[in-house]
């Protein structure tokens, strides 16, 4: 605990990996995926549009760098039933099967790639969440707006959904304070290992994760 007051206290100082490297490297990554991609990011286009109707993009404000809003894009997942009040219905009676083979395969994610080119992510930081959470945060949590969110990050290679909100935040801290080249790449290459082999996606008790209500 001692330990975190500590790094809380410290501000987050960028490594030449960070000052110089990181985004360069960023673009030119996001780039050449979505040109080499761009067959598969048509074809979700398409089938979305067919089995979900339109929107077929998914836009949604998110806190970016120091908190900073962006609107996120990412394929849509859910339908917009509603109820006899004309409510829409809870998440997950609006996910169908096809939303959650996109979710499981991070194929309604690849649309974040325009976001990394924009300059709005990061390949790899903590993921951005919803704006409501931005002041549920401790000080310690609010740390991971130090450093862009990315489209993966080292709590997505490390228990992803299937662990703690707490859990989850103290990795991407953890990595606010130890970015590197190496270290990047890591989390690159065992994010197509989680993919692959579809780790994490749900908590134990959500198709993706319970909402964040603080840290008692």
């Amino acid at each position: 605990m001692n330990d975190k007051k500590k790094q809380d206290k410290r501000k987050h100082k960028q490594g030449i990996y960070e000052k110089y490297i990181k985004r360069p490297q960023d673009f030119i990554c996001a780039l050449l995926a979505l040109i080499i991609l761009s067959p598969v990011i048509l074809i979700t286009a398409v089938l979305v549009r067919i089995k979900l109707g339109s929107p077929v993009i998914f836009k949604q404000e998110r806190p970016g760098l120091n908190g900073k809003i962006f609107v996120l894009y990412k394929f849509r997942t859910m339908t917009d039933k509603k109820d006899k009040g004309g409510n829409l219905l809870p998440d997950d009676q609006r996910l169908t099967r096809f939303g959650k083979m996109l979710r499981s395969t991070s194929l309604d994610e690849l649309l974040e790639l325009i976001n990394i080119i924009k300059g709005d992510m990061a390949v790899v930081g903590p993921r951005p969440l919803l704006v409501k959470y931005l002041g549920l945060y401790n000080e310690h949590q609010a740390r991971r707006h130090e450093v862009r969110p990315g489209f993966t990050g080292y709590a997505q290679v490390h228990g992803r959904n299937s662990i703690t909100w707490e859990d989850k935040f103290d990795k991407d801290v953890y990595y606010v304070d130890h970015i590197s080249f190496l270290g990047d790449w890591k989390i690159i290459f065992q994010t197509i290992r989680t993919v692959v082999k579809r780790e994490g996606i749900s908590s134990d008790t959500s198709e993706t994760m319970e909402d964040f209500d603080g840290t008692n």
